[in-house]
């Protein structure tokens, strides 16, 4: 075909179709960006609040699972033990002393007191451990050089500073049947805010115990310390009329009952959250100055009516156990048993912690802290200990 043949394209379409070309597209108008900004914050005002109870849903589930692991080393603990609870105190440890200091302290670093546990079994008392670390050994109460300052962390609590054992079952006591770390991240709670972030830091660390200087970061997990003494300790005693005996007074107060004595397994807890991470939460409690956690302290579990532990039961299974539940629970049985909501009920209000049970009152574990009118102890005094029950049947 020759060249002359072929057509070409009039200039005025050549003209038309570079015009085409050039013509920019037509943009969104004001109003239709509106729309689409609208939609956009509809769906972000949707979808956050289920994000966030998701999360919420998906922490509440991991302090679950860390409490049940807990739960099967303290029953593999019984297994091995003949089904004793753990315990860091000597059971007759009462027989050498009128108080722990006295039992098991002593003194002038090498002359043993008259009449304590060294002088009278030529041992002594184990110490509480926190783990191995830089090729150190560190704990509490270490005899003969410990002293009568610390000997509170071996008994399940002093009823005088309110601390002891039952707050720390990261000790390597008790850790050697699970991770075998102080820190590890099975005995911090993921909503415990103002403790992981004094903690996360350590998660990594290749020791049992990292010796920072200072308090130990306490776990957010901690035991019944009713659940730890003999029952005898906070029953009726028919001399006073009061639902608490000095552990001191008998030889057995300091013995951990066995598993099998719990008389109510679905209703008496045996370890708990303890401080206040579900409901309505708050972190550090500016009531008390000071705190392990970069100087925080959180409230505590029973800090506020809308708090609501996540708690195992001496049956093995896990809850949450609501403080406006158990408070009106309380008042409900010393009504039933006493006739009145001041004596009785689920947990002693006649401890050496002093005061009565009543709003903002000091009694208790604590209440004095509290941002509200909780009024309990469950957990922490339980009448007759492990033989009791710190919730009732709905």
């Amino acid at each position: 075909m020759s060249k002359s043949c072929l057509r070409r394209p009039s200039l005025r379409q050549s003209s038309l179709r570079q015009s085409s070309l050039r013509q920019p597209s037509r943009g969104f108008t004001v109003i239709e960006l509106l729309v689409v900004v609208s939609i956009i914050a509809l769906l972000v005002g949707i979808l956050l609040p289920a994000i966030g109870t998701a999360r919420e849903q998906s922490q509440l589930t991991r302090s679950q699972a860390n409490i049940k692991q807990m739960g099967t080393a303290a029953a593999v603990y019984s297994a091995e033990y003949n089904d004793r609870q753990l315990t860091l105190v000597n059971d007759n440890l009462a027989r050498w002393g009128a108080d722990g200091a006295t039992a098991v302290t002593r003194f002038g670093g090498t002359a043993a007191a008259a009449g304590n546990l060294a002088a009278g079994t030529g041992y002594e008392h184990p110490p509480l451990i926190l783990g191995y670390g830089q090729g150190l050994i560190t704990g509490y109460f270490f005899p003969p050089t410990g002293g009568a300052a610390n000997w509170v962390t071996i008994a399940p609590i002093d009823f005088a500073t309110k601390f002891g054992a039952f707050r720390i079952p990261n000790a390597r006591q008790f850790s050697q049947y699970l991770n075998g770390r102080f820190y590890d991240p099975l005995f911090y709670a993921p909503k415990d805010t103002g403790v992981l972030s004094a903690v996360e830091p350590l998660f990594d660390h290749a020791n049992e115990f990292v010796d920072e200087g200072g308090s130990p970061r306490w776990s957010s997990y901690c035991f019944s310390p009713a659940g730890m003494y003999s029952p005898d300790v906070l029953s009726l005693n028919r001399t006073t009329n009061k639902y608490f005996l000095n552990p001191w007074s008998i030889q057995s107060g300091l013995r951990s009952p066995a598993m099998s004595q719990a008389e109510f397994g679905t209703l008496k807890t045996q370890i708990l959250e303890h401080n206040w991470l579900q409901g309505r939460h708050k972190t550090c409690n500016p009531g008390i100055a000071g705190g392990p956690y970069n100087g925080c302290e959180p409230y505590y579990f029973n800090g506020g009516l809308e708090s609501s532990p996540v708690a195992l039961f001496y049956d093995g299974h896990v809850g949450q156990v609501g403080v406006r539940d158990a408070t009106d629970a309380n008042s409900r049985i010393a009504v039933q048993t006493t006739g009145s909501n001041t004596t009785g009920g689920l947990w002693s209000i006649d401890t050496p912690m002093g005061g009565a049970y009543g709003d903002f009152s000091p009694g208790g574990y604590f209440m004095d802290q509290a941002i509200d009118w909780t009024s309990t102890s469950f957990h922490i005094l339980t009448i007759d200990g492990i033989k009791g029950r710190d919730v009732i049947a709905k």
